[in-house]
This record gives structure tokens, sequence and C-alpha cells, in this order.
């Protein structure tokens, strides 16, 4: 079995088709999405008209559930959620914060937060790895061999303590951002390519691939720019904030 894994898309229609272009010659048998579809300055419509249409497993991430709330709302979750109308938003809301697929436990953060990262620690100025011991904290009580995450927009893939296999895809949407929870820090992959996972099964065991995809990305900075965001038009052309 070949599962795909995408996540944080933040309405990035064009890289998520650089994605699914990429499968063609993979044979996956399956994609999964964790969630932070839609939010940003971009095609949060026409993302989610197009995610609505597919029979991935998807989740909520913490834009979705901070987009269904009443406002004030951040200008990312705010630029998207203005463009969405009542079919969007009852899909959004149906969306669970975490699924199994499989063999394989779903989640946007951790297994009990979707605000906080799993395989990095974020200290004042900076993330940095995790140690073994906090994320053997945040898996908890899942048993489940593989755990698959999002939200931080890194690609890595961990064994923890146990030999169970921790896999964030990385961002297909967004390569660089300056986050804010729970202290300011940056995040820059140092490319505006598309990223996501491809999980293998061979002789019993899940065997994860991190891929990085170019496509068209200048004309999504320019649509940033455009609705009066340099920064993501920043993030989105160079996979850095400054």
């Amino acid at each position: 079995m070949r599962i795909a894994v995408v996540s944080d898309i933040h309405g990035n229609l064009p890289a998520l088709e650089a994605v699914l272009r990429d499968l063609r010659d993979r044979a996956v048998d399956a994609v999964v999405n964790l969630g932070d579809s839609l939010s940003g300055p971009l095609m949060a419509l026409e993302t989610a008209q197009f995610l609505m249409a597919q029979d991935w497993p998807t989740l909520a991430g913490n834009h979705e559930r901070q987009m269904l709330r009443p406002g004030p709302w951040s200008p990312s979750d705010g630029c998207a959620l203005a463009q969405l109308g009542a079919p969007e938003r009852a899909w959004m809301a149906a969306l669970p914060a975490t699924a199994r697929f499989h063999d394989l436990f779903l989640c946007h953060g951790t297994p009990d937060s979707d605000l906080e990262d799993f395989l990095e620690t974020v200290e004042p100025g900076r993330a940095r790895p995790a140690t073994g011991p906090e994320i053997a904290a945040r898996l908890g009580t899942v048993a489940a061999p593989v755990v698959l995450c999002g939200h931080t927009h890194v690609p890595r893939a961990v064994r923890s303590a146990s030999g169970q296999l921790i896999v964030n895809p990385g961002s297909v949407g967004v390569p660089a951002l300056e986050g804010q929870h729970p202290y300011p820090h940056l995040v820059e992959t140092g490319s505006p390519d598309a990223r996501y996972a491809i999980l293998e099964q061979r002789h019993g065991a899940w065997v994860p691939a991190l891929l990085a995809v170019p496509y068209e990305h200048r004309a999504m900075a320019d649509l940033a720019a455009a609705r009066d965001r340099p920064d993501w038009a920043q993030a989105l052309r160079t996979g850095y904030m400054g």
C-alpha cells in the first residue's frame, strides 16, 4: 500500500495541483489531508470546492476551528472566510480533529491539540527539534504504528522510543511563516516548493518519503501581494520570511 499525505494547503490550489500531477506516476492507493486547508489570502473557495469533490480523509486544523468561531478573525482566516459560502462552511464544520486510516493515526498538531507542535518545540525566538521524552509525552496513549501530523510546515520523519513512526509531510502551500504560538518564531524551509509525503508499506513496515515539488509559485506570491500580504508574498516567492 502507498499513501500520499498532504497538509497545510492554505488555499494554494496551484501547489496542490502540482502535487497531484507528481502523484500520477507514483501509483498511490489513497491521499489523506491533515488540515489547515483554506486559511490565507489565496484561493480559499476554489480549494474548498476541489477538496469537497475528493474522497480523501480530511481533518480540521486549527485554522478551520478558528474560522468557524465568532470573530474577530486573523487577517488570514478572515480573508479565506470571506470567500466561502454556506456549503463550504458546512463542509469545514463536519471535518474531524483526528482520524484513523488503516493502522495510521491522523492529527493536525498532536493527538490532543491542533495548536501544539509535535516534532518541534518552540522556545522564544526559535523552534528546535523535540526531544525523545517530549515526543513520547505528546504521543500519549496513541499506540498506532504510524502517526501523521502537520501544523508546523516542517517536513520530518521521526521514530519514537517505542518504535512508532511519526511523519510530518510539511506544507503543500506555505513554505515559510511567522509562528506566534506559544512564542513568536520563524519557520523557513528555504524553497518555494510544495511539500508532501508518501508512505509505502514494505514487508510489513511503513517507509516514508518526504518530497518537494516545484510549481508556478510566482502567481500565488503576486496574488498575496495584491491582497496586501507582503509577508505571504515573500514566503511564497522564496521560502524565507526575510
